[in-house]
């Protein structure tokens, strides 16, 4: 985040347009600042999440200035694909449709600012992190070039090289055929409207590039719209109400293992294939989406009680992956352990109703072998 922000600054440089970079509880720090600027008109990008949402309020009962939300979270903004919160995809699906052509625009360069009182403001990525009370357990890692230009970079070479059989190999976490774009859009570096665009330019209308703008826009939008109008998305209260009574209902099923948050933490349960999702998670920053589902889901099936599980995948998901704090993980670890965004399936122990997963599933997708040996015998992470 912190090294993306050093290029945005730099190009704003170029641009002539001022940057400054707050430190300090953002409410406080950022109304001094609003009052001290004299600034008249305060333009924020939408978030669904209740801190960031809190943040906004805060400075909002604090200020007189105007406020403008713009949502460039989304490309239908949230607030106008749906005023409710959304059953599933396949409600959401046709409201995205409906309004979809009129915000796919392609988006204008900017143009340097003609002004004479510019005045720049320049930072030291590494001394700001080096001053900063950061958590060293969770350390950073090599893989991902922090800035615009390389969320461009890997667009283009994902159209190029992994789009024309994407559909086929997505779920296969051995085949590296993802777009590895998350970290880029969470930290707001690329725009979900100019990925749509690039693929909708350069690449032909096909099973795969429907596939893969499904998951970019309607799937990332119903995560959204599910934070947005769910104030319990990260508690098994968010849950409806048929996913909260079998939770209810087999609460006191028996466990045949139980692990701590520790243990997790330190992939050191009895299932190889967990430890491999839990330690590509630990020293990649990131994880396959299918695993991520398998990981959640054992995490329910190996955790006292549903709300134990969301608690541990949170904080999991939250501390390790470059996306965690993120509507897409809050919506994905709460459809894994309380079906939201999904429907009722046979009952069994333990998990009711909740959609089942295990390993021999896995191993009817993929090689689960070859995956456990690349993970465990890798480390990416910077020591």
């Amino acid at each position: 985040m912190i090294r993306g922000l050093y290029d945005v600054a730099k190009r704003l440089e170029k641009l002539k347009i001022p940057f400054v970079l707050l430190r300090g509880d953002p409410v406080e720090s950022f109304t001094s600042y609003i009052k001290q600027s004299n600034t008249g008109e305060i333009i924020v990008d939408f978030d669904p999440l209740k801190i960031k949402q809190q943040w906004i309020s805060g400075v909002i009962a604090n200020t007189v200035a105007k406020f403008i939300e713009v949502d460039g979270h989304n490309i239908v903004p949230a607030r106008q694909a749906s005023d409710k919160l959304e059953y599933g995809a396949y409600t959401l699906r046709p409201k995205i449709h409906r309004q979809l052509h009129g915000y796919l625009e392609d988006l204008p360069e900017l143009k340097p600012m003609a002004t004479n009182n510019f005045r720049g403001f320049s930072f030291e990525p590494g001394q700001l992190i080096g001053s900063m009370k950061l958590d060293k357990g969770a350390g950073p890692v090599q893989w991902p070039l922090p800035g615009e230009e390389h969320a461009r970079k890997l667009l283009r070479k994902f159209i190029a090289e992994k789009m024309p059989a994407y559909s086929e190999k997505r779920n296969d976490p051995n085949a590296d055929h993802t777009s590895n774009l998350s970290p880029y859009l969470h930290f707001g570096q690329i725009f979900s409207g100019r990925i749509a665009s690039e693929v909708i330019r350069n690449h032909a209308s096909d099973e795969n590039s429907e596939a893969f703008l499904g998951e970019l826009i309607v799937r990332k939008e119903l995560s959204d719209n599910f934070c947005l109008f769910n104030p319990d998305y990260d508690n098994v209260n968010g849950f409806h109400e048929w996913a909260k009574k079998t939770h209810m209902e087999h609460e006191r099923d028996e466990r045949e293992f139980i692990y701590s948050l520790e243990q997790f933490e330190r992939a050191i349960t009895h299932d190889p294939l967990w430890n491999a999702a839990q330690t590509e998670m630990v020293s990649t920053g990131k994880m396959h989406g299918y695993m991520r589902m398998y990981w959640a889901k054992k995490i329910l099936e190996w955790t006292a009680s549903a709300e134990d599980a969301m608690k541990t995948a949170i904080y999991l998901n939250d501390r390790y992956e470059l996306d965690g704090r993120d509507p897409n993980g809050y919506a994905g670890i709460a459809w894994s352990i309380g079906g939201v965004h999904d429907r009722a399936w046979t009952e069994r122990p333990v998990f009711g109703k909740i959609r089942y997963m295990n390993d021999k599933g896995c191993r009817r997708k993929f090689d689960v072998n070859a995956y456990i040996n690349r993970i465990m015998h890798s480390d990416k992470r910077e020591q």
